[in-house]
């Protein structure tokens, strides 16, 4: 009777244990953010601006290579006040090409802010997206696949496809009623 009771005790343990499993759901954020063409225009319009401000600090690179070459061959030639005025020019242009460089391209950067502006609003369709296709299919934890966290996935856990039909459906829906107004 006590070995009844033990194997008993386990029996309903495990089958609780199973009932209360959660499923398990996983998401590629970087195939879906590729497949949505706003994404892409707003990343097009961000490496355009990116490429100007290079170019920008290209110029300003050669500007002070160029006074920078010039001053060292000169200097010899140049006296007292000339001197420090042509070394304070060269020294406020290498200034000027950090300053840029660490407030365009930096840590806290005007591109990192852009990007974070950029990615924001689609990011928020895409947690709304997950979060609507993980109440419907009755998923409890659901899993980016971009972060490089998973080890091991089947195809059937892959719901990628279908938050993207909801998120392209809802862009549908948006320029349906656009075309109609």
């Amino acid at each position: 009777m006590k070995n009844f009771r033990i194997v008993f005790s386990c029996f309903l343990f495990l089958l609780f244990g199973l009932s209360n499993a959660q499923k398990v759901g996983v998401v590629d954020t970087d195939y879906i953010l590729n497949k949505m063409p706003q994404y892409k225009e707003a990343e097009a319009r961000l490496n355009a601006q990116i490429d100007t401000w290079q170019s920008e600090l290209q110029n300003l690179q050669s500007e002070y290579e160029r006074k920078r070459s010039a001053f060292e061959s000169e200097k010899v030639l140049l006296i007292g006040d000339q001197l420090k005025l042509r070394e304070k020019e060269v020294m406020d242009l290498e200034k000027n090409i950090k300053t840029t460089t660490s407030l365009r391209f930096g840590a806290t950067g005007e591109i990192k802010k852009l990007r974070t502006n950029l990615v924001q609003p689609f990011q928020d369709q895409i947690w709304g997206a997950i979060k609507t296709m993980a109440e419907k299919n009755g998923i409890g934890i659901v899993v980016d696949k971009t972060s490089n966290n998973v080890l091991f996935l089947q195809k059937r856990f892959d719901y990628s496809d279908k938050v993207l039909d909801i998120l392209l459906k809802d862009t549908d829906k948006k320029e349906k009623t656009k075309t109609r107004k």
